[in-house]
């Protein structure tokens, strides 16, 4: 187990040092492919989104990469192969899925929602179960993960069912300025490198990381997890229950990628990334940050120690705008509660502020406002 965690840490590490500033989108499709979960990349055009994709499914040695790029005219046989002319002479129906889909092991589908109702029922179920279903043909699918991309969220209600299939949603944006210059350096090195530089993992070794992480112990965590469900549903959150039993998964997977055979509390940072809007990013961030912050475990997953070092202004800044909110206009329950949520994320926060003159301030602020909100009830 241990040398196969090696080497995915070090095929992750690697193509973080190619992507300057993704460190975050990076881990995460770790985090998918151990757990054998489907990603979605959320961002504008020009973030690198494919070419992440590719650079890691290089890494898979033995393993077969497919990418395509769909339009609403997309035909099942670009997907998933065209019928076989030999058989259809016979009158059987079989797909040739040489170089297609079906025996991919990676799978990135670009503007996925520009899937049309042709391709859509046999596309849910691979996503969905990893099983190819046309007409009497039924194949299990190889795929270790499947990623889909695309620069705007679902509108049409049709879409939802696909956007479902995706697990975790990545929000992959431009890098900051000051890694601008790094950015050009990385890419110009990307373009000279070759293949016998890419470290490599084989497809048999994801897959036996796969199987393990289903024996992750979540027992330490499990009252938590419960508990975290129950409180994002309050806000508004919709997770259905099917999808909070994959989440498990994902908290697996954040241990195991630790060396871990167990979950800790801090594990909780991937469900950070399973909104459904672009305005619950930061209710998630307020209730899993208040989560695991607490957790002083020295094998936490370096993603889950991301914001701890708050900066007061921008905290203080937070508790003004909570203040504004709860002050100004009717708010329902559901908005009351991401308020009271958010302020407890701040309170938390508020405990890591080094400065006791700041923190004290901030402090009475938060007070002042849960009296408040106290005095409404």
């Amino acid at each position: 187990m241990t040398q196969n965690i090696e080497k995915l840490n070090t095929v992750l590490n690697y193509v973080k040092a190619t992507f300057v500033g993704k460190n975050d989108v990076v881990d995460l499709l770790g985090i998918c492919l151990l757990a054998r979960e489907n990603a979605f990349l959320y961002g504008p055009p020009g973030t690198a989104k494919s070419a992440l994709v590719r650079t890691l499914a290089k890494t898979v040695k033995d393993g077969k990469n497919f990418e395509y790029l769909l339009t609403r005219f997309t035909e099942p046989n670009e997907i998933f192969g065209p019928f076989d002319i030999r058989k259809l002479k016979e009158g059987e129906l079989f797909t040739n899925t040489d170089g297609m889909m079906p025996e991919a092991s990676m799978v990135f589908l670009d503007e996925i929602f520009n899937a049309n109702s042709a391709i859509l029922n046999s596309l849910l179920m691979a996503l969905n179960e990893k099983i190819f279903k046309r007409g009497k043909e039924t194949k299990n699918l190889p795929a270790l993960m499947f990623v889909g991309a695309s620069n705007v969220l679902p509108e049409d209600e049709a879409l939802n069912a696909l956007f479902d299939r995706f697990l975790v949603r990545i929000n992959v944006d431009y890098v900051h300025p000051d890694l601008l210059q790094q950015v050009l350096l990385a890419g110009r090195k990307l373009e000279n490198t070759t293949d016998s530089e890419i470290p490599e993992i084989l497809a048999h070794e994801i897959k036996e990381l796969q199987a393990l992480c289903q024996n992750v112990d979540l027992k330490p965590i499990y009252e938590v997890y419960l508990n975290t469900i129950i409180s994002l549903r309050n806000t508004g959150i919709t997770i259905s229950d099917r999808r909070a039993v994959k989440m498990q998964n994902l908290i697996a997977a954040s241990a195991l990628i630790c060396g871990r055979n167990e979950a800790i509390l801090s594990d909780l940072w991937v469900l950070k990334h399973i909104w459904d809007t672009e305005e619950q990013i930061e209710i998630l961030e307020g209730i899993i940050n208040r989560t695991i912050e607490k957790d002083e475990n020295p094998k936490s997953h370096p993603q889950a120690l991301h914001n701890k070092t708050p900066n007061p202004e921008e905290v203080m800044k937070d508790v003004k705008i909570l203040i504004d909110q709860w002050e100004n206009g009717k708010l329902s329950f559901e908005e009351q509660n991401v308020i009271k949520d958010k302020l407890r994320y701040l309170q938390t926060r508020c405990d890591w502020v080094a400065n006791a003159e700041q923190k004290q301030f901030i402090q009475k602020e938060i007070e002042s406002l849960w009296q408040k909100i106290l005095q409404s009830a």
